[in-house]
């Protein structure tokens, strides 16, 4: 190579070469090519085929092009590898939080028993229950209460056992308590109306759960039940009021060896407030013959004692009348033992009597014959009032015929051996399996006395005769409960129950479905006739005629009769039936009232809401773990309102979320709900603490004064304490202020000894419609300007609503406190005495009077009830001693080897005091609580003199201080409470601090 033909760097600068001759011949090929393309498209020889220039223009197209490089392909897509019908996901690596699985597992929500994917056979086809609804004279609506573990969901159990096709129930085992004990996951034999998954787990009723069926009397009458189970925990009296709400009677349950008991005597105080008939069942009488060993003649009076025991109750309350008695020969009393699946009252026992004897004599005559002093002569055969001379002939009737037979049947199956047995059985007609004398004692005695006494006939006999029927009782539901005119089309129809007139619902509960997903509203038709797909005006508790905010327009997607386990879809239904619904609880929170759409909003009006015998006294507050689920907790909580009737929720000035119960027990399935069904979120919550009220101990000192914003106005007021009794008249609805003035007066001449002009000076009660504070307007027309007055007279009240909502001393509501008015100086322009300037100064003048009238705080206290063995009494006494707490109440119980205790303790002391008295008693004892009443703090909470130490509790008269003081930092007030910011006239500002001096 010639280095003189290349510079330095390497690049050719020699002479120019000539081309080969292979390159010639390319070259003048690809021109010929050129040449032969062109002339073929000019002759127009190749119109469908490309020729070699077109395909060598898209040669060089393609070589100088640009392609971006996200245009760029250097693999084949998804679509191309796996084909067109092949879906692929292209995500980025980590996206996915480390909390949530790759792949999620199936969850199955479903939080209660149900049986929707299979109905159970019953004894009677599900057309004759809907049809049987539709004569409301052959339907009885009946509620069943009592004390916790007495037997009412047992009861039912007997009832649902003889009208259902239930193996479960056949096979287990009888036990006290049906709900405690599972035999087997999955087990549903006991507890039939218990649904709710933490029911089953915590062996106790929660809910009020309705069922439906058709059960025949001893004549082989059929009635329609509509039985309602309510719970008997003392902490649920809110859902007993709900179920009293549907009821025309209610079945009060009692244990025959505890006999009445708190829950008891609650759930017939309730009972009578709402007017209801009521009869008794005196369950677990086996208890008086295996636990107890009583002889027949003391199993007697010990039953005589028990029925006495609740006849005391019900005379006890103020609605008492001498036809309420209770007693067994006017067939108003049945006796049952619902582990072992009998009941009989002695009307269906006189009719098995003459039935298998072929007695001359009535059934009725024989049952009047069975109870109370009379006696049977065995010899002459024949009853008498007294016992014969040698007293051994003559036995009491009921001794003789019924208790007698009863324990030598259980002797027989328990003692005997199976041939001795099987010939017992025979002669009694008792027809038994081979397989069944191999069962243990238990099973074999329900075996045997279910057969002995067949259905609960005497049960349906008693409800027949001694419960209204809808159409009875309608006049009587109608008055108590519809808060419209009376004179009105809409209120005719419901005293008839008339199923052609206005459809009248009123909703008493709401239940969740089984995913808890939405919610269904079950109400009591009260008139009309309700269809799947009409449409329907929704009525809230806080609706008024002229004000329909609190109104709603639904469409009933679904109609149902509710059994528990199964709903019966139903078209429609007529009045004096229980109806579940669907697609209307988008509106109602907690009661709701459902009218027809025709009816004119002038004349609509609504059911009174529940009143509720307890009051929310202990609060928790509640937040996410994970800030960013507050809208999941906020919709959660909104659902339990929806559940609970009793629970409150609000937002407190901190921005803390208050939930508000009636217990522990109580505020536990609260948030097991919100954690598991409804929100499905980690919520952290505060240590429960109670709520407190706001009272005055003495009329204010000096007469307090408030200017308005603009200084054009001026209010005097003066509080002082009210008389003890009328804060709970008027919390129960005895008093209203929708009375005329004249009947409000003499009212409170008539009960309280007030001044009859007083009473008729009442402008309000607050907070609330039945708050239990007054404003009264004490001004003299030469003082005031009565016209002003009253047109501001709203005005003012909204002013007091407010202080009465939120108290000075820790924004507590007030209570038993009554605010006069004694002068008010107004503008004489309308436009300088509006709501902007009254309300404000009304507020301010109603805290001022409040502080310089002695104010105290207010504290709930909690009934105790404890049953407990006589050497555990001690024991009981050390425990509530160290909680504040004093016994009102201590003496064995008659017939039985427990003791009652009964104390008062402050709610505040109460929490976990259950747990205490196990430990201390070696789980002996059992204690139901509940609020009683509110009672004064001691001490000043506004004395600036009590020493409070850090880290230990407070005693005597710092309690007062100690409270206000942790109740204000909790809520973020300032430590403080001055009368200064109220008052702005600095004269009295003076006069009032030298007077607190």
């Amino acid at each position: 190579m010639d280095d003189s033909q290349y510079d330095e760097f390497g690049n050719y600068i020699g002479p120019e070469l000539a081309s080969s001759s292979e390159d010639e011949e390319e070259e003048s090929g690809v021109e010929q090519g050129f040449g032969e393309a062109a002339s073929a498209s000019e002759d127009g020889d190749s119109d469908n085929e490309p020729g070699p220039l077109a395909m060598v223009r898209q040669v060089e197209q393609s070589m100088t092009q640009i392609v971006l490089h996200e245009d760029k392909q250097y693999y084949p897509d998804a679509e191309e590898v796996y084909g067109p019908d092949v879906e692929a996901l292209v995500q980025e690596e980590d996206t996915q939080p480390l909390t949530e699985p790759i792949v999620a597992p199936v969850t199955q929500r479903k939080f209660q028993v149900d049986e929707e994917a299979q109905m159970p056979d019953t004894t009677y086809t599900k057309e004759f229950l809907v049809d049987i609804l539709g004569y409301p004279a052959m339907v009885r609506n009946i509620a069943v209460a009592g004390h916790l573990h007495h037997g009412k969901t047992a009861l039912l159990d007997v009832l649902v056992a003889a009208t259902h096709t239930w193996p479960e129930w056949d096979r287990a085992a009888p036990v006290a308590t049906p709900t405690a004990k599972m035999r087997w996951p999955g087990d549903r034999a006991f507890g039939y109306t218990d649904v709710h998954q933490l029911e089953r787990q915590r062996a106790i009723g929660l809910k009020t759960m309705p069922i439906s069926l058709v059960a025949q009397t001893t004549k082989g009458k059929s009635y329609a039940l509509n039985i309602l189970d309510a719970p008997g925990h003392s902490n649920f009296i809110d859902e007993v009021a709900a179920s009293l709400r549907m009821a025309d009677g209610v079945v009060i349950v009692v244990d025959a060896v505890e006999g009445v008991m708190s829950g008891t005597e609650r759930a017939i105080q309730a009972a009578m407030r709402e007017g209801l008939d009521i009869v008794l069942v005196v369950n677990k009488v086996d208890r008086l013959i295996i636990e107890l060993k009583l002889p027949p003649e003391d199993a007697y009076f010990k039953l005589k004692l028990t029925i006495e025991e609740v006849n005391s109750a019900i005379a006890a309350c103020p609605q008492a009348a001498s036809s309420m008695r209770l007693s067994p020969e006017l067939g108003n009393v049945c006796f049952a033992s619902a582990a072992f699946g009998w009941c009989f009252s002695l009307g269906s026992f006189a009719s098995h009597y003459v039935d298998a004897w072929q007695m001359p004599i009535a059934p009725r005559e024989l049952a009047r014959r069975l109870w109370g002093d009379i006696y049977y002569h065995s010899e002459r055969g024949t009853f008498m009032r007294k016992r014969a001379k040698d007293g051994k002939q003559a036995r009491r009737s009921f001794v003789h015929f019924i208790l007698e037979p009863l324990y030598k049947l259980f002797a027989q199956v328990v003692a005997e051996d199976e041939p001795t047995l099987r010939q017992t059985i025979d002669s009694l007609g008792i027809r038994l399996r081979k397989e069944d004398y191999a069962l243990d004692a238990r099973s074999l005695l329900r075996r045997v006395l279910c057969q002995f006494f067949g259905p609960p006939t005497g049960l349906v006999d008693m409800c027949a005769a001694h419960v209204k029927s809808p159409v009875a009782n309608a006049a009587a539901k109608a008055e108590r409960l519809y808060m419209g005119q009376m004179d009105s089309a809409v209120a005719v129809a419901m005293r008839e129950c008339d199923s052609e007139g206005p459809l009248v619902i009123a909703i008493a509960k709401q239940y969740p479905s089984s995913d808890a997903s939405q919610f269904y509203a079950l109400g009591r038709i009260l008139s009309g006739h309700i269809q799947t797909g009409q449409k329907v005006r929704v009525l809230g508790e806080g609706f008024a005629p002229g004000d329909d905010e609190d109104m709603a327009v639904a469409t009933v997607s679904d109609a149902w009769i509710y059994c528990s386990r199964y709903k019966i879809p139903v078209s429609g239904l007529g009045a004096g039936a229980w109806v579940l619904l669907g697609g209307v609880d988008a509106s109602i929170s907690k009661t709701a009232t459902i009218v027809d759409m025709d009816v004119a909003e002038a004349n609509l009006a609504i059911v009174r809401p529940l009143q509720l015998p307890s009051d929310a006294v202990i609060k928790i507050a509640v937040e996410p773990v994970v800030p960013t689920e507050l809208p999941k907790m906020l919709s959660g909580l909104r659902k339990i309102g929806k559940s609970y009737p009793l629970v409150q929720t609000r937002v407190e000035e901190s921005g803390e979320h208050i939930v508000l119960g009636s217990g522990e027990l109580y505020l536990d399935c609260i948030m097991h709900d919100l954690r598991c069904m409804y929100s499905e979120i980690e919520i952290k919550i505060a240590d429960p603490v109670v709520a407190f009220r706001e009272t005055v101990s003495e009329t204010s000192a000096i007469k307090v004064f408030g200017d308005s914003p603009n200084g054009k106005n001026r209010l005097t007021i003066i509080a002082e304490p009210v008389e003890q009794g009328i804060a709970e008249d008027i919390e129960s609805g005895k008093v209203q202020l929708s009375w005329p003035a004249r009947q409000v007066g003499q009212f409170f001449e008539a009960n309280h000894g007030w001044d009859i002009l007083a009473g008729r000076s009442i402008w309000a009660f607050g907070p609330g419609e039945n708050g239990p504070n007054i404003l009264s307007d004490d001004t003299l027309p030469g003082e005031t300007d009565k016209s002003r007055l009253r047109s501001v007279r709203d005005s003012i009240k909204q002013g007091f609503q407010w202080a009465a909502r939120e108290g000075p001393l820790c924004d507590e509501p007030m209570r038993n406190t009554r605010f006069r008015i004694l002068s008010a100086q107004l503008a004489e322009s309308a436009i300088h005495r509006g709501g902007g300037q009254i309300i404000p100064a009304a507020r301010r003048v109603c805290y001022s009077s409040f502080l310089t009238a002695e104010p105290r705080l207010m504290e709930p206290v909690s009934f105790v009830e404890i049953q407990a063995p006589a050497d555990c009494v001690s024991s009981v006494y050390t425990v509530l001693g160290r909680r504040r707490g004093h016994v009102t109440h201590d003496a064995p119980k008659p017939g039985s080897p427990m003791y009652m205790i009964k104390a008062l303790v402050p709610t505040i002391d109460s929490s976990g005091l259950e747990t205490d008295l196990r430990t201390f008693t070696r789980g002996q004892a059992f204690c139901q609580q509940f609020f009683d009443h509110w009672q004064a703090v001691p001490g000043d909470p506004l004395d600036k003199e009590t020493v409070l130490r850090p880290l230990e509790p407070s005693s005597g008269q710092q309690l007062a201080r100690d409270f206000m003081l942790k109740t204000r930092r909790r809520k973020g007030l300032s430590d403080d409470v001055s009368i200064d910011k109220f008052i702005d006239d600095p004269t009295l500002r003076d006069v009032v601090r030298e007077f607190q001096q």
